[in-house]
């Protein structure tokens, strides 16, 4: 038996018991423990940690951990740039693309409208979360800690807030969102593109006093849903200017 000592900075106290958070403390590992292995059994998500210093080194996941170690844990950084540094992951997400938990959907619907390709369905299991995060290299979004600790999940985020707009304004700052938004392009319903349409096309299946208002018109192919630029487009376009989002 070896033992460590741990310091994890920042939000990653959120996953501790209070007695550990922002300060060392020392526990036992097995003599084959990775730091990745002692990060989760001490209660935070892998996907949640951006760089490992093992005796102010930059280790990764891999890394044997031995007696006497002393290991800081960083989540992402917002003002320091690290990029010099080696990371735990082997590169970062060229396409910003989510996967949603069952727990999610509306969080998911505003993803969309901002113009993140997000998978979601209310029945999707954890299983599937993984496959698809893993297979398809996206971000896995949940309010379980669990999932996140998939071997399988490279990209994660553990959601902290609980109302989706408040969920949508804590992706956006986390991962700072607002430069790669493309508002308005996907359905919030299936998640495909959203393409122009004539009003002609359109016109018997809009209530009236939208025929008579209204001139501009966006369809989804999928579902066959068609959008226009009312109430509910005004309230969400206000919460993308909130982010410092301006649509195209």
């Amino acid at each position: 038996m070896v033992s460590a000592t741990f310091r994890f900075y920042e939000e990653l106290n959120d996953f501790l018991p209070r007695e550990r958070r922002k300060v060392e403390f020392t526990v036992p590992c097995a003599r084959a423990a990775t730091t990745k292995h002692m990060i989760e059994a001490l209660g935070v998500p892998h996907t949640e940690v951006e760089l490992i210093l093992v005796n102010g080194e930059s280790s990764g996941f891999e890394r044997l951990l031995c007696d006497g170690d002393r290991v800081a844990v960083y989540p992402k950084f917002e003002a320091f740039d690290v990029r010099p540094l080696l990371r735990v992951r082997a590169e970062p997400l060229r396409e910003v693309r989510f996967v949603a938990d069952a727990h999610l959907g509306g969080l998911a619907r505003l993803l969309r409208m901002a113009g993140f390709d997000t998978l979601y369905d209310n029945r999707i299991d954890d299983p599937t979360v993984a496959s698809l995060s893993e297979n398809e290299g996206r971000v896995a979004l949940t309010r379980d800690r669990e999932l996140l600790k998939r071997r399988g999940i490279t990209h994660g985020c553990y959601v902290r807030a609980l109302k989706p707009a408040e969920q949508f304004a804590e992706l956006f700052q986390r991962l700072d969102l607002a430069a790669s938004a493309r508002p308005f392009t996907l359905c919030l319903a299936c998640n495909a593109p959203l393409r122009a349409i004539s009003k002609a096309e359109v016109a018997e299946q809009l209530p009236p006093s939208v025929r008579a208002s209204h001139e501009e018109f966006l369809t989804c192919d999928v579902c066959k849903g068609v959008f226009w630029r009312g109430s509910h487009w005004r309230r969400m376009k206000a919460l993308l200017e909130s982010q410092g989002v301006s649509e195209a």
